[in-house]
């Protein structure tokens, strides 16, 4: 279906005009040029575990995407800049939703952090969305990546990781940035960044905004209902009140407006809007000599206005397809965090932490259709969840600092009350307690300069949602009725690992063997089956899953580590992430599965790429090289596919294998004056026609079955895209 997209072209001029107005004035007057701002921590530090500690220090499994991969990425979202650094699993089901998993766990297919088993942050503190697809890259520092529940910091959804988004402030992005660029299918994009630090105040203003319509599939037709706007802004302010005590504020709003959604049955009628919002305060001090103190304290939005009519589709009859069927989610959160910590004596380090959060969902629902179409409650109930946790994690360093071992436990209290849900009139409101303990031990240990060591074992959990546990039930969209279960219990996770890094002039490669363990995993079975009317009941699955695996992460500067003795200009680095799961099994799947294997997580994923140019000449250059393994993954897909192709299919039960798949990509940049720089990208280098996740492709033959579409065959990824776009610092 071609919605009016007007408002678009009011976009896609203001980015224009924005790029000329800035190149005009440029010309006239070139201001003074600063360099981009990159790895502004102390080299080894990071902040992923709930503080600022040298990264030797931790004994679990961290990934860090510093800035100049970010600047050199095309990514459009957060989800392409996870993939493209083989962070894990990314579904990618829409330009507006991801799931993910890491290491076993996975988020929800919505992206319901409340559902969800990884945990993702923005500069900290809950994010309110595992859906990473609706986040932008535009005004992030860093991304730190907490493979595993490695720290009980956090509670619930710690179960595969944490992935914490850190934005930029007026200390780490100081300057004048403004960046437009075009490509293929009507894109347009731009940003506008401003920062610095002034007698004692820092500042920073970020603004982004881009526009696309529907692409092309490799070698092959126009996907409808793919294009999508998006925006966003962040503000920072801090003040430094001398040298040990600190205070800073963000407010940011990002989002991705009007996005096609294709879904499972390739639905060319439903588009989605969905946004974030959030603003954090904390304060950062020093107690004594040997005392620090933090505390935060935030407030989160998170919107899901989703519309999926099916006026086509052969599942719902003729009296029963819906021309509107809008469902709006909206969660909100407040919470605080207040962490001290304290050198107790020499080579300790004690942390304390209490938190407090306050979250609630309010959802509606209206559907239009059919003589037959009815009104039903929306997809989640509305629900209101109090958390109280408390937690102390130890370290000591011994041995000259070459053994460091740590420890941890975490205590949360929680209540979760289902609510009063409209259109759902027979559900009875409650609401129930729950406790969960989770805890953290390991050690580091530096055999040489050159080689680190180190063990872990941590655990981690999810709470049941006020859904799961209710006592009345919730209709799926394929006529399902499920009943909540108040005597669930939360899912839980089990993680052990023993990795170690090597380092050496101009390089570092980590690498770790893990073993985590999904239990308690809440899903419905069903109870009764008859008339065509499927009745189910929330339970804690017996089985659990297994996954085993190794992972690594290397970068190298190739002229230092090689000794080539070429000029001081010259830069030549190369770099890759992976893993492989050698063990991935479900020992709880569903009869008739046809398979043990866990489904939704690749058995083995890859990025490999090179960076090659000059730096200190009168124009400095520099061309990229990517390339991204998608490894073959067991789905239970929900797509109606063809029975000429796939016979005997029971959708979300069966399942199937998807074969592996590289994308390239390509990305090159000149700098023609001091701060003015020209670039060009060219990704899908080989027009590959695949999709992450989804079987049926949009080609032909058509291996969907047509009589369960909504106006297309399939979904897939898309095709070779070119873009070309300035960039200036002053």
């Amino acid at each position: 279906m071609n919605r009016p997209r007007a408002y678009l072209a009011v976009g896609k001029v203001a980015v224009v005009l924005a790029v000329l107005d800035f190149s005009a004035a440029y010309a006239q007057s070139p201001p003074p040029a600063q360099g981009p701002q990159t790895h502004i921590l102390p080299d080894g530090f990071i902040t992923a575990t709930g503080r600022f500690e040298p990264v030797n220090r931790i004994a679990g499994t961290v990934q860090i995407i510093h800035q100049d991969r970010i600047e050199k990425s095309t990514a459009r979202s957060v989800a392409d800049l996870l993939a493209e650094n083989a962070v894990g699993f990314m579904s990618e089901w829409a330009p507006g939703q991801t799931s993910i998993n890491i290491r076993g766990a996975a988020t929800e297919g919505q992206g319901r952090d409340f559902r969800s088993q990884v945990l993702v942050l923005i500069n900290g503190h809950r994010a309110g969305t595992a859906n990473v697809s609706k986040l932008s890259t535009a005004d992030i520092q860093r991304i730190e990546i907490v493979r595993g529940p490695t720290s009980v910091v956090y509670g619930s959804q710690n179960m595969g990781g944490v992935i914490n988004i850190i934005l930029k402030t007026g200390r780490t992005a100081p300057g004048n940035l403004v960046e437009g660029s075009v490509g293929s299918w009507n894109l347009f994009q731009g940003l506008a960044q401003s920062g610095g630090v002034v007698d004692g105040f820092d500042y920073y203003l970020g603004v982004a905004g881009s526009t696309r319509d529907n692409y092309q599939v490799g070698g092959g037709q126009i996907e409808a209902n793919t294009g999508w706007t998006r925006w966003g802004g962040t503000a920072a302010l801090g003040y430094q009140f001398d040298a040990d005590n600190r205070i800073d504020m963000t407010v940011r709003t990002d989002g991705i407006y009007d996005a096609g959604f294709r879904g499972s049955s390739a639905n060319t009628f439903a588009f989605d809007t969905r946004f974030n919002r959030s603003v954090d305060l904390s304060y950062t001090g020093k107690v004594g000599e040997r005392g620090n103190i933090y505390w935060q304290g935030y407030y989160v939005q998170d919107v899901d206005d989703l519309n999926n009519p099916s006026p086509l589709s052969a599942l719902n009859a003729v009296a029963a397809r819906t021309t509107v069927d809008h469902n709006r989610r909206g969660l909100d959160i407040v919470g605080s965090r207040f962490q001290p910590s304290f050198n107790v004596w020499e080579g300790n380090q004690l942390l304390l932490g209490v938190d407090w959060e306050r979250s609630w969902i309010r959802s509606n629902r209206d559907r239009q259709g059919g003589r037959a179409v009815t009104q039903l409650s929306p997809q989640d109930n509305n629900q209101t969840e109090n958390v109280w946790a408390f937690y102390f994690e130890d370290s000591q360093s011994l041995f000259t600092d070459s053994l460091v071992v740590r420890g941890g436990l975490r205590q949360t209290f929680g209540t979760t009350a289902l609510d009063w849900t409209p259109f759902a009139t027979t559900l009875i409101p409650g609401s129930n307690n729950y406790t969960a303990t989770t805890y953290s031990v390991g050690a580091t240990y530096a055999f040489t300069d050159w080689v680190t060591g180190r063990v872990a074992a941590a655990s981690g959990f999810r709470a049941p949602t006020a859904t799961e546990l209710g006592a009345n039930f919730t209709t799926t969209p394929i006529g399902t009725t499920i009943f909540g279960n108040p005597g669930l219990s939360p899912e839980t996770s089990q993680q052990v690992e023993a990795g170690a890094t090597f380092t050496w002039l101009g390089g570092r490669l980590d690498t770790v063997v893990f073993q985590n363990v999904i239990a308690n995993r809440i899903a419905p079975i069903t109870i009764s089956s008859t008339g065509g009317r499927i009745v189910q009941l929330q339970v804690n699955n017996p089985g659990n899953i297994v996954v085993q695996g190794v992972e690594f992460q290397a970068e190298a500067d190739v002229i230092r580590t090689l000794k080539l003795g070429a000029r001081d200009s010259w830069n030549w680095k190369v770099f890759g992430n992976g893993y492989y799961n050698f063990k991935m099994i479900d020992y709880g799947a569903q009869p008739g599965s046809n398979s043990d294997q866990a489904t939704r997580i690749n058995q083995y994923g890859m990025d490999i790429g090179t960076l090659f140019g000059q730096g200190n000449v009168e124009m400095p250059w520099s061309f990229q090289l990517l390339g991204i393994l998608r490894g073959p993954m067991y789905y239970n897909t929900e797509e109606s596919l063809s029975p000429l192709f796939f016979p005997g299919q029971v959708r979300n039960t069966t399942v199937y294998l998807k074969d592996a798949f590289w994308i390239w990509k390509a990305r090159a940049e000149l700098e023609v004056a001091k701060g003015m720089k020209m670039f060009a990208a060219l990704n899908n280098i080989f027009d590959v026609n695949a999709h992450p996740i989804f079987i049926a492709t949009d080609q032909n033959p058509c291996r969907a079955n047509l009589a369960n579409q909504n106006g297309a065959c399939g979904n897939s990824m898309m095709g070779r895209e070119v873009i070309v776009g300035l960039q200036f610092r002053f």
